[in-house]
């Protein structure tokens, strides 16, 4: 984790575009030439993508994953979530396979790239995030542990004005020491979307809820439990990082932070009792 400033690897994919007509058409070249060096006509991972209006997004995103610095074969399965803007216009220009899903929601749109998956194992990649090098190879390294049927990796927040890389720190590591906590009887609470992976074929069993609703990734996360253990990827050089858009909900950063506290030391109370099956319905 970077405590005072954005990691300087970021720079490369901050493209400075606001829509899909803004992009040059050597930057798609770019990115698709690293693609097809590396992605895999029989793929041993998918990372699934689900994209819901991410025109530029999606572009950051796949950039960074078109430079993994992985041995495992890999392919990049975007789920177009009924977007309403460019986001198809810039899958289609970039060498990955796409699924569309008029079903709107997470859910919906995770369980149909599961379905059109062709890796054993699944890699779970938000559109408006940024993935290390590392990433890939650290995560899988966990999971095809023997036993290990979903891992979930940490994640940082870039900064921006009114949200400074320190406060930003706290707040992640707050969030990493009670992450800590809540995996020793509630590790699925743990798993999010963000940077998250599970082998395919008990996940196919189990299924992703088909509601527009949040917490679809813990769901099945607690659902595989019964397959196999749940771990997560402490490696810091692995955090996957995303803007801080979904922090401004709370608004500023002392605000966000003081009803973050307050939820998780509620949470804890609460990760004192053992397990009931009713509590997954709560995420």
């Amino acid at each position: 984790m970077s405590f005072f400033q954005n990691p300087d690897w970021l720079e490369k994919y901050n493209y400075p575009y606001t829509a899909f007509d803004q992009i040059p058409d050597q930057v798609f070249a770019e990115i698709n030439q690293r693609l097809d060096s590396k992605k895999a006509a029989e793929p041993l991972v998918t990372v699934m993508i689900a994209a819901w209006n991410e025109e530029v997004n999606l572009l950051r995103c796949v950039a960074t994953l078109s430079d993994m610095a992985t041995k495992f074969p890999f392919e990049i399965l975007v789920v177009n979530n009924n977007s309403t803007d460019k986001t198809q216009q810039t899958i289609d220009s970039l060498h990955v396979r796409t699924v569309f899903q008029e079903i709107q929601g997470p859910g919906p749109a995770r369980q149909l790239g599961l379905e059109n998956a062709r890796g054993k194992y699944i890699l779970l990649a938000d559109a408006d995030c940024f993935y290390p090098s590392s990433w890939m190879d650290d995560m899988m390294q966990v999971l095809t542990q023997p036993g290990v049927v979903c891992v979930y990796g940490r994640y940082s927040f870039i900064s921006e004005e009114g949200y400074s890389r320190w406060q930003l720190s706290v707040l992640e590591t707050a969030k990493d020491l009670i992450a800590e906590y809540r995996h020793l009887n509630r590790p699925y609470l743990n798993t999010y979307g963000i940077s998250m992976g599970f082998v395919r074929e008990p996940a196919l069993k189990i299924g992703f809820v088909m509601k527009n609703v949040r917490g679809e990734d813990g769901r099945l996360a607690y659902a595989l439990m019964s397959y196999g253990k749940i771990k997560q990827v402490k490696a810091n050089r692995s955090r996957a990082w995303t803007g801080a858009r979904t922090l401004k909900r709370d608004g500023s950063f002392v605000s966000l932070f003081t009803k973050r506290v307050v939820k998780e030391i509620k949470g804890l109370l609460f990760n004192l009792h053992s397990k009931a099956p009713k509590e997954i319905e709560k995420l």
